[in-house]
């Protein structure tokens, strides 16, 4: 199994032999074997995909410019999983009562 790291630029091949430049959104996950990429929101096994012949292995980041490196982090954090729940949480009075019980 081939390992692909965040930031690759990649081409994935889909089911109908078309072939995408795309870019590593999550390192590849050892225990499933998939590679999250950026196009359509995939996750997709290794032999579908193929480090971009541009790209000098292990050396590559695909933005060259701080704009750019921005947007990649967005995307990032658009599809990271969020973990907790988010919800708004009203205190309780609870000592109200008790100090009212006390008078």
């Amino acid at each position: 199994m081939k390992l692909f790291n965040e930031n690759d630029t990649v081409v994935y091949t889909d089911a109908e032999g078309r072939k995408v430049d795309t870019f590593v959104v999550f390192n590849t996950d050892r225990l499933t074997g998939l590679t999250h990429i950026n196009h359509q929101n995939l996750k997709v096994p290794s032999d579908k995909l193929q480090l971009h012949p541009l790209t000098i292995e292990k050396h590559h980041l695909p933005m060259s410019d701080a704009f750019s490196f921005e947007l990649y982090k967005k995307l990032k954090d658009k599809y990271a999983e969020k973990q907790a729940i988010e919800r708004m949480l009203k205190p309780k009075p609870a000592l109200k009562k008790v100090l009212a019980q006390a008078s």
